[in-house]
């Protein structure tokens, strides 16, 4: 049995347990580790010359620590010296373990999106959660969301990052990408995840995010189409977008009660965006260049569909 160091032991007898402490607990508790480090270890044990490698286990708890806590490379390892809850979630121990430095954490990201492991990841999540029957078929509920990027050109180019690009929203302009989600309308739960650059319309990513066997699909006026509404009647799909005022009219009292009725289904896709980024503080795209985000952005919304159904899954076992 391995044995505790002092400051381990202090804290095992602290009498209160931290907001932070309890989040990774119920964490550590709902995520499938050994269905997730079983995908992802042919990639990763690998012969290797000098000092040994850092346990898949150990770095993939790491990297989840960054995305919920919006830490970079340097800020993880710093946190991982500075913070216990930190220290113990990831299984290490300063009076025994090296605590990798920021070049293998950042090799172990670069290591995850050369092998696009993040979206292997989240397809592992999805299956699981449809496993477990909290996943479920049958509606879908479209969204996108802006995520902004640097418009600095204090860089050796002199240049905003060329996989980004700007559009109007309201009467403000916004520079960086979009995150497009498909939701399972009865959970909440994320099924489908694109990005692409913010100029890029809602209405472009409507056939990427529905679901082949959806009877119902839900949207916001980014989402109004003629052509697709006349389609889905015909293939006896309820189209559940909500109406848009056309130029020169006035929504009439059936479409405001049809669009108030199926904006309360449509409000779940926004608890997602509040997770990622209130949450876990994803704001801002933290690198340059449009894979390194999506690869991201994989990571968090696999991430916060097992936090939406974190109760759910320890009411039952792993």
């Amino acid at each position: 049995m391995r044995q505790q160091s002092f400051s381990s032991l202090e804290q095992a007898h602290k009498k209160k347990r931290t907001k932070r402490e309890v989040f990774l607990g119920e964490m550590d508790a709902v995520v499938p580790w050994a269905r997730i480090e079983a995908l992802i270890a042919p990639h990763y044990a690998r012969p290797r010359k000098g000092r040994p490698q850092m346990p898949l286990s150990v770095m993939l708890r790491i990297y989840f620590l960054q995305q919920w806590y919006d830490l970079s490379d340097p800020g993880a390892e710093e946190a991982l010296y500075d913070i216990h809850s930190m220290r113990d979630f990831a299984g290490l121990d300063l009076g025994q373990d090296a605590v990798p430095d920021e070049t293998t954490i950042l090799n172990f990201r670069h290591f995850l999106e050369r092998h696009k492991l993040t979206e292997t990841l989240f397809s592992a999540v999805t299956e699981y959660l449809e496993e477990k029957s909290l996943l479920l078929r049958g509606g879908t509920i479209m969204d996108a969301t802006l995520i902004a990027a640097s418009p600095s050109t204090k860089n050796k180019e002199r240049k905003r990052d060329p996989e980004m690009s700007q559009t109007k929203k309201g009467n403000q302009w916004y520079f960086g990408m979009k995150a497009h989600i498909g939701v399972d309308a009865r959970s909440g739960l994320v099924h489908t995840v694109k990005t692409t650059t913010a100029k890029v319309h809602d209405a472009k990513m409507t056939d990427n995010l529905i679901r082949a066997d959806d009877v119902v699909v839900f949207g916001d006026k980014g989402y109004v189409s003629d052509k697709r509404k006349r389609a889905a009647r015909r293939a006896g799909v309820l189209w559940a977008v909500k109406d848009k005022r056309k130029r020169g009219r006035v929504l009439s009292s059936s479409q405001r009660k049809r669009n108030k009725k199926h904006g309360a289904v449509r409000a779940k896709v926004e608890h997602v965006f509040r997770i990622v980024k209130c949450q876990f503080g994803y704001r801002k795209v933290r690198y340059r260049g449009s894979a390194k985000n999506a690869a991201q952005m994989f990571s968090l919304m696999a991430l916060a569909n097992l936090y939406i159904a974190r109760r759910s899954l320890r009411a039952e076992p792993l």
